[in-house]
C-alpha cells in the first residue's frame, strides 16, 4: 500500500470542502488495526457530516463514514490477524475517529466484530448502522414477549418505513411473525414497502393530526425512526403494555407528551443507542442478521454507488429522496 483513494473532508473559516482524495497510510492516525476497506455505507447521519460536518466533526482534515466492512491488514492486537473478515459500526468512526469513506482504515480493536461466515462484507454494508438499529429495535419488540412475559405481538408500527432504518426494519419484523404498519410520506412506495413485508401501509398525515393524552389503542408495539410529533401520536395509540422503540429524530428531536401512556397502559419507551452497543450484544446481533434478514430482498432495495456519486448525490438522504440502502462502492 502506498497511495489509496479517500474522502477528506476540510473546512477554513465558513469555507467546507469535500473531494476524493489520494493519501497515504500516514495519514491515518488512529487505531492499531489497519483494514482494508471492501465497502462502506451511506446513513443520515453520513448526509450530516458530509453537508458541513453536522457539529459531530471537530477536527480537519478528516475522513467521513460511520461504518464499514473488509479484511485485516496488519493488526497489533491479539483479537484479529491478517485475513479476519470484520466490521464496523459505531464507536463515533467517522465523526471524532478517521472514517469509511476510505480504501483503508485504521482503528482501534476494541471497535471490531468479526464478520459472521454467513455474510459477505457487501451485505455487511447494506445492512449497516440502519440494519443493525433496525435489529435492535426488533428484538426490543420482542422483549414483550420473552424479557417481560407480555401478550403475544400482533400489529407493529414501523414509522419513517422508507429509510434505511425503517425499511430494513419490515423486513425483520414481518420475518418474526408479525403484522407490520408501514408508516410513510411517500405515496407511490406502497409496492415497495409490501414486497419487504408490510401488511398495511398508512399515510404519515395520518399521525399528524391534533394529540390527545390518551387516543384509541392500535399497536403492540411501535418502530419510530423519526421522533417528534409522529412518535408522541404513537405513543398514544400503542396498547397496553407495550413497547416503542425509539431510534430516530429526523422529523425533530423534540418530544410534547404526557406520562398517561406510561402510567395509564404502562407503555415503555425504550431508546435504541447503535453507536455504543457493548460487544457481547453486537456480536450476538450480528450473528442473527442472516437469520432474519432475506438477503436477495436487501439486494432488491440497495444501491451501489462510488465515492464520486456520493460527494454528488449526499443532499438525497438529508432530503428524504433515498429509499431502502446505499452501499459506497469504495474500491469502484
Amino acid at each position: 500500500m502506498s497511495n489509496f483513494k479517500s474522502i477528506v473532508l476540510n473546512k477554513t473559516g465558513d469555507q467546507f470542502t469535500r473531494e476524493v482524495k489520494n493519501i497515504d497510510k500516514s495519514f491515518l492516525i488512529h487505531g492499531d488495526v489497519l483494514v482494508k476497506v471492501d465497502y462502506s455505507d451511506f446513513n443520515y447521519k453520513d448526509g450530516m457530516i458530509l453537508k458541513n460536518g453536522g457539529s459531530l466533526v471537530k477536527d480537519y482534515p478528516h475522513i467521513p463514514g460511520i461504518d464499514f466492512a473488509g479484511t485485516v491488514e496488519e493488526s497489533k492486537s491479539e483479537k484479529f490477524k491478517a485475513g479476519d473478515k470484520v466490521i464496523l459500526t459505531g464507536w463515533r468512526v467517522g465523526e471524532i475517529y478517521y472514517g469509511g469513506y476510505s480504501q483503508y482504515a485504521k482503528v482501534d480493536a476494541n471497535f471490531l466484530v468479526k464478520a459472521p461466515k454467513d455474510i459477505s462484507t457487501k451485505h455487511a454494508m447494506a445492512i449497516g448502522t440502519a440494519g443493525f438499529t433496525a435489529l435492535l429495535c426488533s428484538f426490543a419488540v420482542q422483549a414483550r414477549e420473552t424479557i417481560l412475559l407480555g401478550e403475544k405481538v400482533n400489529d407493529v408500527l414501523v414509522t419513517g418505513a422508507t429509510g434505511g432504518v425503517g425499511s430494513v426494519a419490515v423486513m425483520i419484523l414481518s420475518k418474526m411473525g408479525y403484522k407490520v404498519h408501514a408508516l410513510t410520506g411517500k405515496k407511490d412506495k406502497t409496492d415497495f414497502l409490501k414486497k419487504l413485508g408490510a401488511s398495511v401501509v398508512l399515510d404519515r398525515a395520518e399521525l399528524e393530526s391534533e394529540i390527545r393524552p390518551l387516543d384509541k389503542g392500535i399497536w403492540d408495539c411501535v418502530v419510530d425512526t423519526v421522533g417528534g410529533k409522529i412518535l408522541a401520536k404513537a405513543l398514544t395509540h400503542t396498547k397496553p403494555n407495550g413497547i416503542v422503540a425509539a431510534c430516530g429524530l429526523t422529523n425533530s428531536f423534540k418530544l410534547e407528551t404526557t406520562v398517561m401512556p406510561f402510567i395509564i397502559r404502562g407503555v415503555k419507551l425504550w431508546g435504541i443507542n447503535s453507536v455504543d452497543s457493548p460487544m457481547k450484544r453486537r456480536e450476538f446481533v450480528w450473528s442473527q442478521a442472516a437469520s432474519l434478514i432475506d438477503m436477495k430482498k436487501l439486494d432488491e432495495i440497495t444501491e451501489v454507488w462510488s465515492m464520486e456519486k456520493l460527494i454528488s448525490s449526499y443532499d438525497k438522504i438529508l432530503k428524504g429522496e433515498v429509499a431502502g440502502r446505499v452501499v459506497i462502492d469504495v474500491n469502484q
